[in-house]
């Protein structure tokens, strides 16, 4: 897990506070109030803004707009670069990024024609940090590569460590490019220990070290995480790298210097009262009695880290992985009662993980359409400020010699005449997108539902009385991606999708989504039918029959077989596209769930449906009762594997 993404921009926000904030946000206001030189008020209301970053991001706006006005009516280019920049800053701090990245444009158009590069490469930085957190690694990774090759072409030590430290950022993400983040995090180093900047020299040695122990290298990994013991002496950041340190010995098998290491990690945490870092103590430590055979004692760390973590809101991986823990430790004592009361508390948390992760795509999704609909304002902007900078050179010109004004005013019907050839450029330009968007639309969308979003601008969701709903999921998936090369995983996948579609199109299904080694179809939207339990069964069963062949040819080839459990259940749902701006088409309800608990409860190479679909397909499939498992907010739920089909 990364540690830290210290942007420049988030370490200016940390420089500027301090105890005395209050005071010194007083003593600008006065300064202010004394101030008739337009650019110093600019200036001042600029430092006001930033003081306001974190304690209240709209009044940071309110300053940084009254500066941008007064600069842009004082023709202050200077002034008006931060004010966007600042302007950009705050609406990021809200979480409204396609603003921030609309502010940031204008600021960084401002100080590419100042020739202001440590402004530029600022500014590159800071976008840069936008499509991380929306997860665009490809922008991110561009952005922070530009704002590397200006800092060391101005030689800007504190621009290249942060550049360095954000690359190493974008490359962490992906296993396929984590020897990548080790080589800039390694650039990085050095530049941190010039400028004796020990929390980025911690936070620098903390990455590397993770890196070293993903890669099963752990005496790097352990000398990189003592160098970050010393980096981050007599801070509260201490019981993270402690708890690192934990889990090279416990991979070791070192159990009781593990141990020493978590219970120092909780120590810390629990003086400082950070609950984060004693839940993950207690983490560390239960998984580490389980490691050394000790499941009664892992038990009791288990139990205890739970209490704290449920208290906190951002924690629910480190929940997930202690239920997933205290399931495995019931299970080895035998307790089957306790360890299925754990299962099912891990799979709640893994569900409701999973819809995280959904609602962060969609998320991203939007972000990534709502800035390629700005880009063609945004190049408008620049463009009126082409314009705008005419306009100055015109109202000089005006007082000279009548002659000079005639020039003027032919060079100003030049200028209007590319203008208009401009403007219909762009005009094609924003038609060629316009048919780009609806083609992506019937794309991701039923055709119905993508006709109505663009002639009304909404799509009303539909409440559907009876639907099937089938999910897929591959057992021991990660694992087998272990084995593979990230290219093999990603091809193996296609073809398996890619026949699927087929099948969900032969029967006159509806796909909704893939989420990692998933997929999610069903039956009886948009458009509603009868033969939907039978045609989704059908297709349930032709895809485990693709699966078989597909293992067949693979065994041929000495390739490890990919197993799948398929769970299939009817009932009521309500499919559509939700908001104004969430562009995506999929379907709630229990029976959603109620599917997802089929799939999971199945076993590879069959199909298990509901005893909702099993009543509906009964007369044409033979099928063997499983027994009943307990469904949140449903009850018990009868569980059948089809068999063969009932030939009259």
């Amino acid at each position: 897990m990364l540690r830290k993404i210290p942007y420049y921009f988030i370490l200016l926000l940390l420089s500027t506070q301090s105890i005395a904030q209050s005071s010194k946000i007083d003593s600008i206001k006065k300064v202010i109030s004394g101030q008739s030189i337009v650019t110093e008020k600019v200036n001042s209301l600029l430092s006001l803004s930033r003081e306001f970053y974190s304690i209240s991001p709209e009044e940071a706006i309110n300053y940084a707009t009254t500066a941008r006005d007064l600069a842009q009516k004082a023709q202050y280019k200077n002034g008006l670069a931060y004010a966007y920049k600042n302007l950009g800053i705050a609406y990021y701090m809200l979480g409204n990024y396609v603003v921030s990245i609309e502010n940031y444009e204008r600021s960084l158009a401002l100080f590419d024609s100042l020739n202001d590069k440590a402004g530029v490469a600022n500014i590159l930085s800071n976008e840069g940090s936008v499509f991380f957190n929306k997860g665009d690694d490809e922008k991110a990774l561009e952005l922070n590569l530009k704002a590397l090759r200006v800092s060391e072409e101005i030689g800007d030590t504190l621009r290249i460590l942060t550049a360095l430290q954000n690359i190493g950022a974008v490359y962490y993400n992906k296993p396929s490019t984590r020897n990548q983040a080790i080589e800039y995090f390694l650039r990085a180093l050095p530049m941190s220990e010039l400028l004796k900047n020990n929390d980025a020299i911690g936070t620098i040695t903390v990455n590397i070290g993770e890196l070293y122990l993903l890669k099963g290298n752990y005496d790097s990994a352990l000398i990189y995480f003592k160098k970050s013991l010393v980096a981050y002496k007599g801070s509260e950041n201490i019981p993270y790298t402690l708890n690192d340190i934990g889990k090279v010995y416990q991979k070791r098998k070192d159990y009781q210097t593990a141990i020493s290491y978590h219970q120092q990690a909780f120590d810390i945490s629990e003086k400082l009262n950070a609950k984060v870092d004693m839940g993950q103590s207690l983490l560390g430590l239960g998984d580490t009695y389980m490691g050394k055979g000790d499941a009664s004692t892992a038990i009791g760390y288990y139990k205890r880290s739970e209490v704290i973590l449920k208290e906190i809101s951002d924690a629910t991986y480190d929940l997930e992985n202690a239920y997933k823990g205290l399931a495995a430790a019931y299970a080895s004592k035998s307790d089957f009662k306790n360890a299925f009361k754990y299962e099912t508390l891990f799979t709640s948390v893994k569900d409701s993980l999973y819809n995280l992760d959904i609602a962060k795509k969609l998320s991203s999704l939007q972000f990534n359409f709502d800035i390629q609909k700005k880009q063609s304002q945004i190049d408008l902007l620049k463009k009126d400020q082409v314009l705008q900078e005419l306009d100055l050179k015109k109202q000089k010109l005006t007082k000279n010699a009548l002659m000079i004004g005639l020039a003027l005013l032919s060079l100003i019907a030049v200028i209007l005449y590319r203008n208009y050839r401009n403007k219909i450029k762009t005009n094609k330009l924003l038609d060629a997108q316009k048919v780009k968007i609806e083609n992506l639309l019937l794309n991701i969308l039923p055709a119905e539902v993508a006709e109505e979003l663009q002639k009304n601008g909404t799509a009303t969701p539909r409440f559907y009385k009876m639907a099937s709903v089938l999910f897929t999921d591959f057992k021991g998936f990660t694992k087998l991606s272990e084995k593979l090369t990230p290219q093999e995983v990603i091809s193996e996948l296609d073809i398996f999708f890619m026949a699927f579609d087929d099948i969900v199109d032969k029967y006159g299904l509806e796909k909704i989504k893939t989420i990692g080694d998933s997929y999610m179809c069903a039956g009886g939207i948009p458009t509603e039918d009868n033969s939907h339990p039978l045609n989704i069964v059908k297709a349930g069963l032709e895809m485990q029959e693709f699966i078989l062949k597909r293992n067949a040819e693979r065994a041929k080839m000495n390739l490890p077989e990919w197993n799948i459990r398929i769970g299939i259940n009817t009932g009521q749902l309500v499919a559509g596209v939700v908001g104004k701006k969430k562009y995506a088409y999929d379907i709630w309800g229990s029976t959603v769930n109620v599917a997802s608990r089929m799939e999971s409860n199945g076993e590879p190479g069959r199909v298990n449906i509901s005893s909702a679909t099993y009543e509906l397909i009964k007369d044409k499939y033979s099928c063997t009762h499983r027994g009943k498992i307990f469904a949140k907010n449903i009850g018990e739920v009868d569980m059948y594997f089809v068999e063969d089909e009932i030939h009259s």
